[in-house]
């Protein structure tokens, strides 16, 4: 059959391929293509903007015309291999009894085209048959294919809107090399139906207009593939013959000279420490691809957070991870900046920079171009990038970047804000979260330095006062759960913001949204790992015995051991996860172990004087074949139906950008002989112990009901005003007018020498000018001083 329009319906709904990973790459070229590899072929290919992939897939059948046919990604049986060490050219070797199908894959250096060498040996009677599925612009829908020429040259091309893709096809001696070509409906006309019914290809359709398409040609033994990308067909056309008429094995060296160089370059500025397992050495250099594969070239700097779709098999959804959260950005630049890679590091800081809102913070996520996407608030994603520009600028690389009014804006946002959060990093509840308040202390301890005086002792005190009160909100004692495991308190996942001025606030409910039926546990009974972050930024001591408790509690509650190793659910009653029968996550599931969390735990272990090369050794046995670290692992039974093996990747994102600079970290910590992220303002001042409380700041968002004996007291709003206060049932009553601080907070020092405890101070403000009163008072009991 051939000829004309393919027939059948616009084509099945289109799914995302598999976030199952096995590789990923780019060119350090001017091309902006971004490709990954799954099962052993080419999954999806990014272009223009890496957040957008342009094709589902793109496999092989290898076939004899005469009933045999092997569709090469569903034998799962090939080796993958790079073509050096770290370099994201990738060759592929597929093994059958009657064939083998060695592929050679790397990027264009100067143009947005991929490139695939196709060798087929064995049985001469079979050949080889490309199936390329488009997903233009993002989406399988309303995509039109052809089997084209283009200026004598055959090729297939697709478009939908402004995208185009050309695939162009040659022999070693850079002559046209397509046989029989076709393009269909996915599910009723495709090439790939086309050998499940007749067992060869028979139709031969010259085109397949808006719908889900797929195209399939014929190739011989021996050729090179150029699949190329486009404003137009025609454009893309060009791109794609240009590519191939360079011979092949030039691609493929000057892609592994690239690499190499840049490794070269990198390992100037840092030395790891000799005595890494090979696997180690192997998963780091894998690790420091990925995350600058990761990195945009049309907007230097930024960073989608994975080129997957968690559990994308089962949905079609443009955005998944393909987007830009200033959290994980922030932690695979610091990762690119512990391997020596300054200039990228520098270049997500101007990123940052410019994408900053007036106000201060960053968007939730955000396309690349700085379009935001979700505009939750999580205030660790404004203090991270403050800690960025503090890395940088204590390796004295900041190369002319002026980072201070950035700083200023962004620690003007959290204490006009904090210490509450409206989202925790896992962007669920509303509260004090430990992991948000370390890095928004560690912010304003790092930023003081470039805030003007007044503003400077400010912050610091805000700071101090924080990390003083971190166990008064956030752990908990003499609970079911200290008594039943014989502890004498531990911190909580989350404590409501209503506890700055009611501790009995950690009695509340805490919602878990990502369970089908809350288990209506309250804030005192929910456990999670965030803690550790205290002592990863030099808050805490890993041997303060709050920690230690919590640390024993969430190895019996959140600790998973798998054949791969240890690993670690997010919180109690987490429901991000398959279901129990390893069906996806839509919504609602079981939570699973992440590798992310071992690496967490292993800066932990090495805070406390231990080794973590076993968590290390760990998070390399998690990863996929290709070497990539997926978000979450399998933690159940085998489930063979679904892929699902206990410690191997599970359908959720993979790679995960921020799990491979966690890796990166924990090498080069365990170099470093201390967390990397521990920076050294934060270590003088603190020393990880917990500061004595001196002096309360009450902010109208955060009013703390209690003051220490002793301690000092600024009060503080976000608007020019009176303050009235008294003392003990109002009396003795006074009022003065705020100052500004260039933090925008309008402060006023309340005198409390000699105040004892058991006295008082009632308090009330004016808004100026409007005159509006607060509508209620306010009650500061001063209680016996704080000890250390």
């Amino acid at each position: 059959m051939s000829g004309g329009e393919a027939p059948g319906a616009p084509g099945l709904p289109p799914t995302w391929c598999s976030s199952d990973k096995e590789m990923v790459g780019c060119s350090l070229g001017p091309s902006r293509l971004w490709f990954t590899i799954g099962g052993g072929i080419v999954n999806e290919v990014y272009y223009p903007r890496i957040d957008i992939p342009q094709i589902r897939d793109l496999g092989f059948v290898v076939a004899d015309g005469k009933g045999f046919w092997v569709e090469v990604k569903r034998m799962y049986r090939h080796t993958l291999a790079l073509a050096g060490p770290g370099v994201p050219a990738v060759s592929i070797v597929h093994r059958h009894e009657r064939f083998e199908l060695t592929l050679r894959i790397a990027p264009s250096h100067d143009r947005d085209v991929l490139l695939i060498e196709i060798e087929l040996t064995g049985d001469e009677a079979l050949r080889p048959y490309v199936l390329l599925a488009p997903h233009l612009g993002g989406t399988g829908n309303n995509n039109s294919a052809q089997i084209a020429g283009h200026l004598g040259h055959r090729v297939l091309w697709a478009e939908q809107g402004p995208f185009a893709l050309a695939l162009a096809a040659v022999t070693p001696q850079q002559q046209d090399a397509w046989g029989r070509a076709s393009c269909g409906f996915v599910g009723t006309s495709d090439g790939w139906q086309d050998f499940r019914r007749n067992g060869a290809m028979t139709w031969e359709y010259s085109s397949a207009a808006h719908g889900n398409v797929a195209m399939m040609g014929e190739l011989p033994r021996k050729s090179v593939l150029a699949l190329g990308f486009g404003s137009s067909t025609d454009s893309a056309a060009t791109l794609a013959l240009s590519a191939l008429f360079e011979p092949f094995e030039a691609t493929w060296g000057r892609q592994i000279d690239d690499w190499s160089e840049w490794r070269r370059e990198c390992a100037t500025r840092v030395q790891l420490a000799d005595g890494l397992p090979p696997e180690c050495v192997r998963e780091f250099e894998l690790s420091t691809m990925v995350l600058r594969s990761h990195l945009d070239k049309t907007y230097p700097g930024a960073m989608v957070a994975s080129l997957s779709v968690p559990w994308g098999n089962t949905k079609e959804e443009r955005e998944g991870y393909h987007l830009v959260w200033p959290r994980d950005l922030c932690e695979c630049a610091g990762a690119l900046l512990a391997v020596g890679a300054h200039a990228e590091a520098l270049d997500t800081l101007r990123y940052l920079r410019a994408t900053q809102l007036a106000d201060g913070h960053w968007n939730q996520n955000q396309w690349l171009g700085g379009k935001p996407y979700w505009t939750g608030v999580q205030l660790d994603e404004t203090a991270f990038p403050v800690l960025l520009a503090a890395q940088i600028e204590e390796r004295g690389a900041l190369d002319g970047i002026e980072v201070g009014e950035m700083i200023r804006r962004a620690l003007s946002f959290i204490v006009c804000n904090g210490p509450a959060s409206d989202q925790d990093r896992w962007e669920e509840d509303a509260g004090i979260n430990t992991f948000t308040v370390a890095s928004c202390i560690a912010a304003l301890v790092c930023g003081a330095p470039h805030l003007e005086p007044g503003a400077r002792e400010l912050a610091l005190a805000i700071a101090d006062h924080w990390n003083a009160s971190l166990e008064d909100w956030t752990a908990v004692t003499d609970t079911p759960l200290t008594r039943a495991q014989e502890l004498p308190g531990y911190y909580v996942r989350e404590a409501p913001r209503e506890v700055v001025s009611d501790r009995f606030a950690l009695r509340q409910v805490m919602p878990v949204k990502n369970q089908a039926c809350d288990p209506a546990l309250p804030a005192s009974a929910q456990i999670g790992v965030d803690f550790l972050q205290l002592v990863r930024f030099g808050l805490r001591r890993a041997e303060d015995p709050l920690m230690e408790a919590t640390v024993r509690l969430t190895d019996t509650l959140l600790k998973v051991d798998t054949p791969t190793g240890p690993s670690w659910h997010r919180y109690n009653g987490d429901g991000y996860g398959e279901h129990d029968d390893g069906s996806a996550f839509d919504g609602t599931g079981r939570g699973r172990a992440w590798p992310l969390l071992t690496g967490e735990r292993g800066h932990y272990e090495l805070a406390a004087g231990r080794d973590p090369l076993p968590l290390l050794r760990a998070m390399v046995r998690m990863a996929s074949s290709g070497g990539m670290l997926p978000e979450q692992v399998w933690d159940a039974a085998p489930v063979p139906a679904r892929g699902l093996s206990p410690g191997r990747p599970s359908g959720s994102a993979m790679p995960l950008a921020w799990t491979h600079a966690e890796y990166i970290k924990l090498v080069v910590s365990r170099s470093l002989g201390r967390p990397f992220d521990r920076l050294e303002r934060v270590w003088q001042r603190y020393e990880g112990r917990r500061p004595r409380l001196l002096r309360v700041i009450w902010c109208a968002h955060a009013p703390p009901s209690e003051l220490p004996e002793g301690a000092a007291l600024t009060v503080a709003v976000a608007e020019p005003a009176t303050f009235r206060w008294g003392f003990d049932g109002w009396t003795e009553i006074c009022e003065r007018r705020t100052t500004a601080t260039a933090l925008g907070l309008h402060t006023v020092e309340i005198d409390t020498r000699g105040l004892k405890s058991g006295r008082s101070i009632d308090l009330t403000y004016r808004l100026e000018p409007s005159g509006v009163w607060a509508g209620r008072d306010f009650r500061i009991s001063v209680v016996p001083p704080a000890g250390p």
